[in-house]
Parts: structure tokens; sequence; C-alpha cells
């Protein structure tokens, strides 16, 4: 009976470590393999291979495939870790703990500046592995649309001194000089505005109107609905309706749904064309526009580039006054009109139209 007894604890012994090995290897697993998560940040989209994976330790191996510098930085359920900024072509890696929640995952450059271009999504995190997931860019179209639902929207109405921007040299090339070098192809185009281009200190007293209605929808869905009505230098009376946001891309310009509420950008932020002072905007915009000049039609597709931003500009002589003009008063409007694609420079210095109302005002719209 001994014996038998003895064989039988050791029977049982022998079933009781086997069991809890076998219990203890998916821990073990878990413990020593994290999932892997392959990030593509560029302009403006961060794409996770993987949008759903369970709990526990995840490594997100991160590449700029972008022109630009961007970072990476996950958010939420208690959780806020970044890494540096990295370059184009650059790559980094990030391993965190993750509990069961959503995260929100970004690109925090320019205060966020890239995040409210688009590069934002989530990585949901379950307690067991769900199948749910198709690779690259799912939650591009799914929970960060969601997460943009909500519609904002703007009403803007231009006051103050009215002047017009004419060609000329850039006021802080030194300024901007690192910062082109960032720029790639684009970079030979803005090194020549740099020596006479449209952000210039060459402004003439101009008189007009202008006010708009801007609704942030997300994606391709924003509108406006605008009217500007202005004289130039050489006397000329031009009328500007505006009924379409555009999302095509344009140099130095970026192409979110066309609306973008609440943007840090320019200048020294790394977001687009350095030869602006950096600004913070109540909203920026790009749009597609009727234009006439002396009551006649010029062109139904004219380009339209429109900021509320923070005061650039100084009073009397109205020329930029700084570099890094993000804590000013935010009440500058500006205009920028250039002809549609492939139509002709419009029958203005430089071929394009720039204005400024130097004292607007903003409200939300009902």
């Amino acid at each position: 009976m001994t014996q038998l007894h003895g064989v039988a604890i050791r029977n049982v012994s022998g079933l009781l470590v086997v069991a809890l090995a076998l219990g203890a290897a998916p821990s073990l697993k878990h413990a020593t393999a994290p999932v892997q998560i392959t990030v593509k940040l560029s302009e403006w989209k961060v794409a996770l291979s993987e949008t759903t994976v369970p709990a526990g330790t995840v490594t997100f191996s991160i590449t700029n495939a972008g022109s630009i510098p961007h970072g990476f930085e996950v958010q939420g359920h208690g959780i806020e870790k970044e890494i540096e900024v990295i370059q184009p072509g650059a790559s980094d890696t990030l391993t965190l703990t993750l509990e069961p929640a959503t995260y929100e995952v970004y690109c925090p450059v320019g205060e966020d500046s890239h995040k409210k271009l688009g590069m934002e999504t989530h990585l949901k995190v379950v307690g067991a592995r769900s199948s749910g997931s198709s690779g690259y860019g799912e939650s591009a179209m799914g929970e960060t649309h969601e997460a943009r639902a909500t519609v904002q929207s703007i009403r803007v109405t231009g006051g103050g001194p009215v002047i017009q921007i004419l060609p000329g040299p850039f006021p802080f090339p030194d300024s901007a000089a690192p910062i082109l070098k960032q720029f790639g192809d684009e970079r030979e185009g803005l090194e020549s505005q740099v020596k006479d281009g449209p952000y210039s200190n060459n402004v003439v007293p101009s008189a007009g109107t202008f006010s708009f209605t801007a609704w942030d929808k997300g994606a391709v869905r924003d509108s406006v609905d605008g009217l500007a009505e202005f004289t130039t230098q050489d006397g000329a009376r031009w009328k500007l309706v505006l009924d379409r946001v555009q999302t095509k891309d344009v140099p130095h310009h970026p192409r979110f749904g066309g609306v973008i509420l609440g943007l840090y950008y320019h200048g020294v932020t790394q977001v687009h064309t350095p030869l602006v002072p950096t600004i913070n905007s109540a909203v920026a915009l790009w749009a597609f526009g009727h234009l006439y000049k002396n009551d006649q039609l010029v062109t139904d597709n004219a380009m339209v580039h429109v900021m509320l931003l923070s005061r650039t500009r100084r009073d009397g002589d109205f020329a930029l006054a700084c570099w890094d003009c993000s804590k000013n008063k935010i009440e500058e409007l500006q205009l920028q009109i250039l002809p549609g694609p492939g139509e002709p420079k419009l029958a203005a210095p430089g071929g394009f139209l720039f204005l400024n109302w130097e004292k607007s005002s903003s409200r939300k719209a009902s």
C-alpha cells in the first residue's frame, strides 16, 4: 500500500508538475514575446501594421517615411510616452506595457500641429488577441474619423487697415535658411522666394471687405462659404466667391480636408513654408474660388489660402515685425490667391494676389 501510495503520489505529483508547466506556458510566452507593431510616419498619416493587439508588452518599430522630421507619441489610460523627433529616413523604437484600453497614437511635432494635420490614429488593446486587424491604415478610416465626427465651425470677419503685399525679399533669410534644407525638391522654389516672393515688406494700402464661414467636418467633407471684395494697387476691383475647399497638393501647403482650426505652424515649427513667421491660427483653409476682376470672370478655379493668424505686421508701415509671432493676438486675416492649375498668372505684380486685414475677428458659427 505504501508503495502503491507512493506511486500514486509520484504520479499525482508528476501530473501536477505537468499541469503547472502547461498552465504557466502562456504567461511565459506572453512575458517574453512582446507584440511587434510597425509604424510608418509620413505627411500626414500615422500608419500602424496592427490596430488591435492583446494587453502586455508592445514594441513599436517606427520609421519616418516622410520628407520632414516627425515624432511619435502614445497617450491614454495613464500613459503618455514619446520618442525624440526623428529625421526623414530614420527609425526608432518605443516599448510600452499596455493594459486594455484605446490609446491615441500621434505625431506631436509643432505643438500637435502635425496631429491636427492628420497624423493621429488609435490603437485598441484588448484582454485577448483579436483577429480584427487588417494592417496599415485601417484605423485612419475608422476610429480616427469617428473621433473627428463632431463638426466645428467658425465665422470670420475682416477689419481694420487693409494692405496688399507685393513681391519683394523675405526679411528673415538667416532664420529660414536652416529650415529650407529640409524641403528637398521644393527647396529651390522656396529659396527663389527668399529673394523675391510674396512674403515681403513691400506693401501698399488697399481697401475692401472679407468675411466667411468655415466648417471643419473631417477628411474631405469640410466646407466654406465666403466673399471678399477689394481693390489693388492699380485701382482694379476684385471679387472672390468661396464655396469649395480643396484637398489636392500644392507645394509648401498641407491638404487635410481644407479647413483646420487652431493650428501652430510655419516659421520654426517644421510645418510647411518657413517664409511665413511662426504663427498660431484660429483657422487655416485651402479652397477654390470664383475670381472676378472689374466684374469680369477671371477663373472659376482660383487657388485660395486663408489664415486668421497671430499678428505678424506692425502698425504704421506694416512690415513683418517678428520671426516668432505665435504669442501675438490672433487678429490678422490673410488672403492669398493664385491662378488655377494650368492657368496663366493673375494680372497683378508677381502673378498673385496677397492681402491682409489687420484687425479682424472671429466667433463660433451657428
